[in-house]
Parts: structure tokens; C-alpha cells; sequence
């Protein structure tokens, strides 16, 4: 079933190509749908790799194929099929991971540990591999693709296509920087919840990619939720090419590093944001600041304590200044907050403070600024210098109507 785009969304921005990266898709048919399907990316000899994945004690085999195959570093292709997540489908489901990856490598003439694979959609349904082996035969001979085209082809309840793009600048060489993301349920990252791909042509090793990468994830994706549900198949997958005139980034003392790392931090949160925005069944980007924790670690626990609390997130659905539900969700976040030291704001307007209601407190541009699109919600807790920020949406009845006929 097809959703209204959401009124949260971006326009799919111009990206550049990046030198090494070759995407193409076809329709391995997973559903019964008229769209493509099954992504093949072939990317150059040497690629650097690096990855986070989900921290659900249930991962799909694609999930722990990538973590293994992580260890050797390099890739030379990624295919994601969607419309089916292959998880909760035992050894049914690794038997098809290990056709699709030796189906690859075999066409690439490279081992199977440098081909990535990711799958989303449906879980407890094993993933068809006459369905799989059709979708690449035909990836295989097809034309390459357009950024847009591959990230039509990730996406599965997602209403707009979602990428990002910036560059940096290693001595006088410019790389550029490519990212496109699926997600738009299931979300409440301990890394993130997506699948997510990040193209460079930068000549990075990949500890140090892994690196960067890891450090950029806790900012972004770590730092999200829609419905704090987190998913069996998240990844996060970064491939570097080398094909950057410049000299190889070795460790962050090398010249240009600290550029490129702020550049890849600055594509993830471009990401992150986009699949807030694309929430199922959102009408509101929610930003969440915590301020004045014992520590920053605290303060994100208690953001997203508020950032998941169903009725925060329904109060602001209806534009309900209800500040009392913020205060509950700081109470309830098993952090250290004493009542009386408390502050909290909306749209940056104070409206309790040291356990009370502001005196004389006006709502009425609360009231106008929860009428927005654009939500900011602060809470001080008083008792240190810890500080964090999420990101969320509202919650809907938009939101119960596009999981209730998940399957249909």
C-alpha cells in the first residue's frame, strides 16, 4: 500500500558521482509490486569498508554476514534486497545469503567476504533465492543507475527518497562524500536503525574509517528515535575507494583527516534527520535537548526517555503544551534529577522551573510555536554539565494505520 508522502519531507538533492562506486538495480520481484527490488553496487578494487550494525540480540544473517565480513576490510560489491528482511529464518535464510554472496563473487571473479549484503521488509519470511538470483542475473547486465534510482530501490514504507551529500577538502584534493538511507519504523537506535550506505572516493584505511565512522554514529544515529522499536536488520555500511588524488588518511594526525571526519559527521546527521522526518506517520520534527545532567551519557538517556514517551509525543501530535509529561518522562528515566532543581522550556520559552509552573507563564507562544512543523523541547535537570540531543517525531494515528496493514 502506498502512504502520502511525508509533510516533513526533503527534495532528493543533486549528488555528484563518486569515482569507483557503479550502482544498479532490478526487480528480483520479492512482493507483488511494480518497482525494483534488488540494489547491486560494485565498487573498485582495494575499497576500504566500515560498518556498524544493530544491537538486537536477533540480527538477521545478512547482519552477521556483514560482521564478519567487516574484519577483512575490503569490498568490492553490496547488494540490498528489499521488500523481504530474511530475519527469524534460520538456516533457510544463511543458505541464501551464502547463494548471493557466492553468486557475486563468482561474477566479480573476488572473494566472498569482500560482497556486503543487507535485507529489509517482512521478517520470518526466508529470502526466495530464485527470486534473489533472478534480481542479480538481471543487476548484473543492467545499466548503471542513478543515485535516486538506487535509493527508490532500498526503500520499503519510506514515503520520499533520502540522501545527503558533502565533501572535504585533503590538501588540495577535493572528495566527495555520498550517502542514501532507508528507514522509517523500527526506530530507536543503540546505533541506528536503517539501512544506510556512505560512498567516497576518498583513500582512507579502513581502522581508520571504522573510526570515524563510529564516532560520527553516536552523534547521529545513535541519537534518533521514532517509536523505540529497534530493528532485527540496521546497518550502516561506509566504502571509501581510494580514487582520490591525495595522500592515504593513515591515523587523525594525518593532514586533511580532521576535515574528512566532520564531513562524514555532518552526511550522518543529514541522514539521521531525513528518516525523523520521513517517521511513520509524522507531522512534527521534534528536537530534544538535555541540559545539566551528571553526565553527557545521562542526559542522553533522559532525551530519549522523553523523546520515546507516547504521551509527549502524542501532547505535541496535538499541539498540547502539556509540560507535565516532559517532567514525567525526565522522572521516569531512571537518571539522577531532583524534582526541585528541574527547569523545562518549548520553543524556547521557560514554563516550569524549580518544580513549579512559571509564574505568570503565558502559553499562548507555546501554544504558536507547537503549531510549527519544527518542535524544540529543553529540559535543564540541574545537576552537572552533562548535555545531549535527540531527535524524534510525533506520534499519529498515521502511525497505526501504516503498521496495521504492514504485510498487506
Amino acid at each position: 500500500m502506498t502512504h502520502p508522502v511525508s509533510p516533513l519531507a526533503r527534495p532528493f538533492p543533486d549528488l555528484p558521482a563518486i569515482s569507483g562506486v557503479t550502482p544498479r538495480v532490478a526487480r528480483a520481484r520479492y512482493k507483488d509490486w511494480d518497482r525494483c527490488d534488488l540494489s547491486f553496487v560494485e565498487l573498485a578494487p582495494g575499497t576500504a569498508v566500515a560498518g556498524v550494525t544493530t544491537t538486537s540480540k536477533c540480527p538477521s544473517p545478512e547482519v552477521e554476514w556483514c560482521r564478519s565480513a567487516l574484519h577483512q576490510e575490503r569490498a568490492r560489491a553490496l547488494v540490498v534486497s528489499a521488500g523481504n528482511a530474511n530475519a527469524f529464518t534460520g538456516g533457510r535464510g544463511r543458505a541464501a545469503v551464502e547463494m548471493v554472496v557466492n553468486t557475486v563473487s563468482t561474477q566479480l571473479n573476488c572473494s566472498v567476504d569482500e560482497v556486503f549484503v543487507s535485507a529489509t521488509g517482512v521478517i520470518g519470511v526466508p529470502l526466495p533465492q530464485d527470486k534473489a538470483r533472478t534480481g542479480l542475473e538481471a543487476a548484473f547486465i543492467a545499466e548503471p543507475c542513478s543515485w535516486r534510482d538506487l535509493t527508490d530501490a532500498i526503500g520499503t514504507t519510506d514515503t520520499f527518497a533520502k540522501a545527503a551529500t558533502t565533501s572535504a577538502m585533503i590538501g588540495d584534493c577535493r572528495v566527495e562524500l555520498v550517502g542514501v538511507i532507508k528507514g522509517s519504523g523500527m526506530i530507536a537506535p543503540d546505533m541506528a536503525t536503517m539501512l544506510g550506505y556512505i560512498f567516497t572516493d576518498a583513500a582512507i584505511a579502513p581502522a581508520l574509517l571504522q573510526q570515524m565512522l563510529s564516532a560520527a554514529n553516536r552523534q547521529s544515529f545513535g541519537c534518533i528515535t521514532v517509536d523505540s522499536d529497534t530493528s532485527t536488520s540496521d546497518t550502516v555500511l561506509a566504502f571509501a575507494t581510494g580514487q582520490a588524488q591525495h595522500a592515504l588518511l593513515e591515523t587523525m594526525g594525518s593532514p586533511g583527516a580532521d576535515a574528512f571526519a566532520a564531513a562524514l559527521a555532518d552526511l550522518c546527521r543529514q541522514l539521521a534527520h531525513l528518516v525523523v522526518r520521513d517517521g511513520e506517520g509524522a507531522s512534527k520534527f521534534i528536537e530534544i535537548r538535555v541540559t545539566g545532567a551528571v553526565s553527557d551519557e545521562s542526559a542522553h538517556r533522559i532525551a530519549l526517555s522523553i523523546a520515546n514517551s507516547p504521551l509527549v509525543k502524542t501532547a505535541i501530535a496535538g499541539e498540547d503544551a502539556n509540560w507535565g509529561r516532559v517532567v514525567m518522562a525526565v522522572g521516569k528515566a531512571g537518571e539522577p534529577a531532583e524534582r526541585d532543581l528541574l527547569s523545562i522550556r518549548f520553543g524556547g520559552v521557560e514554563v516550569a522551573a524549580q518544580g513549579v509552573v512559571i509564574e505568570g507563564y503565558d502559553e499562548a507562544p507555546v501554544t504558536a510555536h507547537l503549531k510549527g512543523s519544527e518542535i524544540l523541547v529543553e529540559a535543564d535537570i540541574g545537576l552537572g554539565s552533562g548535555r545531549a540531543t535527540v531527535w524524534t517525531c510525533d506520534l499519529t494515528h498515521g502511525y497505526i494505520s501504516i503498521n496495521a496493514d504492514y504485510r498487506s
